[in-house]
């Protein structure tokens, strides 16, 4: 590939976050991958980058790191329901919620693990969510983690989530009182796993905080396409990324085709709507043979672009 290839490079590159970093670190550690393997020799040959979804430096697993023109899907990433594995420590409350805070409380209670099957179904479902006072949340313009840092009380509001499934993935005797637990939880967007580990321990009469949390699928992306992120590197430095990249439309599983001909095409490319086609209601990508041409949403008949791809 010569200088300037990384027109080529539109698509989804899925890393599993190694624990200690953050989102923004993994989508600097792919550019320096694409510069480093003579992708984007110079800066103008570097192609957009952005990651669909902050993991906090403490979590690991699935991080989809958009390029080019797939970044124009990386918001629809953010509302994606995403797949965790977390493991509640019992029996102290940390101010972060997670294995790094400050204790700031303490219980001698350890449950039984049918006691915690008992309490799941009260958190699943449709459920109101304190988030934690170090979160990216905003407070009168400010991060609501920027405030608790500087020592001020933050109060947090309760919001409305969703959580789809929860389920032990321990194989403990039920019989034995339990220092820590590992759940799997299917969320909706805007669902803070340390909170809900907070509140699951409170109801079974203790406190607790995540020790271990793990991020196993985000929207259509699980940990089966994952890459480490030494396998990044290896393969930008082999000239190989291409092989690992997935098509800008695997950010839409789910979202049906709609083929068009060569006028349609054009005509959706250059941002036009389209009239009178019979399909039912709803958001399609929108095709030219197999090139995607834009996200498009059609309701009775009319054909609108959402968001157009330059592919």
């Amino acid at each position: 590939m010569s200088g300037g290839g990384s027109l080529l490079l539109n698509g989804w590159l899925i890393i599993d976050k190694p624990v200690g970093i953050g989102s923004t670190q993994v989508v600097g550690a792919v550019k320096r991958a694409l510069r480093e393997g003579g992708y984007a020799p110079t800066k103008k040959d570097m192609p957009k980058v952005g990651h669909g979804g902050t993991l906090d430096p403490l979590a690991s697993g699935v991080l989809p790191v958009a390029l080019g023109e797939a970044t124009k899907l990386a918001g629809r990433m953010l509302d994606a329901s995403k797949l965790y594995d977390f493991t509640i420590a019992f029996g102290t409350q940390t101010d972060g919620l997670d294995a790094e805070g400050a204790v700031v409380a303490t219980s001698d209670v350890r449950p039984t693990l049918a006691e915690v099957e008992a309490v799941l179904p009260r958190f699943t479902g449709p459920i109101d969510q304190v988030p934690p006072a170090y979160s990216a949340i905003l407070i009168d313009g400010q991060r609501a983690y920027d405030r608790a840092r500087r020592g001020e009380a933050v109060e947090m509001v309760a919001r409305p989530v969703t959580v789809f499934g929860l389920e032990i993935r321990d194989d403990t005797a039920s019989g034995q009182r339990l220092e820590s637990v590992t759940l799997s939880a299917h969320v909706s967007k805007g669902t803070y796993i340390r909170s809900l580990a907070r509140d699951i321990a409170l109801a079974l009469g203790t406190v607790g905080h995540v020790a271990m949390l793990r991020r196993t699928r985000a929207g259509p992306f699980g940990l089966d396409a994952a890459i480490s992120l030494d396998k990044l590197a290896d393969a930008a430095m082999a000239r190989s990324l291409e092989e690992l990249l997935l098509p800008v439309e695997a950010g839409l599983d789910g979202i049906p085709a709609l083929p068009l001909v060569p006028d349609e095409a054009k005509a959706i490319a250059q941002g036009r709507t389209l009239f009178g086609q019979s399909v039912d209601d709803g958001d399609y990508l929108a095709m030219d043979g197999k090139r995607p041409v834009a996200l498009v949403s059609v309701a009775a008949g009319t054909v609108s672009v959402i968001r157009g791809f330059n592919l």
